[in-house]
């Protein structure tokens, strides 16, 4: 299992620095996990505060289901990581990315309950999506500062959304997940990809 842990955390910190130059893990925003054992589950986690773009294995932690620290991990986990467990137990996803964007936020922003994208070739590199004629609606969900009510409220958006890749908080950012993390990579890189092309279709019209 050390193993499995130590290229986790090695992994997580090439996501991160890959999504940093990207303009999308800006400053100490957004956090990514990914998880190393399902039962009892065991999550590795981005630290709070922490600059995506320089961030080292070393300070990864490994949290339970409660958030906390196990035996061995030390430091703060992300404030968001109730949604990181939230997320990987409605999906039984392998890892959870969570990017703050300019576009993922402007979109967040002037759209109501969610946005809908339909048509364009890049939703194929969605999990199980096979023809670009596939509609994707990615909710948007008010923003808060209690993750325990947060995280309640993704756990009901995703119990509602069964085949959503996507949820955006309002004015704050993208979460994307998938099977593995290299598939939540993608995932990201594909809904941004649609955030851009949304927004500058709307910035044009």
């Amino acid at each position: 299992m050390t193993e499995t842990i130590e290229q986790t955390k090695i992994d997580l910190v090439t996501v991160a620095q890959k999504l940093h130059t990207r303009g999308w893990l800006t400053g100490t925003s957004g956090n990514l996990s990914a998880v190393f054992e399902r039962d009892p589950l065991l999550l590795a986690i981005t630290p709070s505060g922490a600059d995506k773009g320089e961030l080292s294995p070393t300070q990864i932690l490994s949290i339970d289901e409660h958030c906390q620290n196990i035996k061995g991990s030390h430091g703060k986990p992300s404030d968001e990581s109730p949604l990181h467990v939230a997320i990987v137990k409605a999906r039984d996803a392998g890892a959870v990315i969570h990017t703050h964007s300019v576009w993922s936020t402007l979109l967040s922003d002037v759209h109501e309950n969610g946005i809908e994208i339909e048509g364009f070739e890049m939703l194929k590199g969605l999990y199980g999506v096979t023809t670009h004629e596939y509609k994707e609606w990615i909710p948007i969900i008010e923003n808060a500062q209690d993750m325990s009510s947060l995280a309640e409220t993704m756990e009901e958006t995703l119990a509602k959304n069964p085949e959503a890749h996507a949820v955006l908080l309002r004015r704050h950012g993208l979460y994307t997940w998938g099977r593995t993390l290299r598939e939540a990579k993608r995932h990201v890189e594909i809904v941004e990809f649609l955030f851009e092309v949304l927004g500058r279709k709307r910035s044009w019209s």
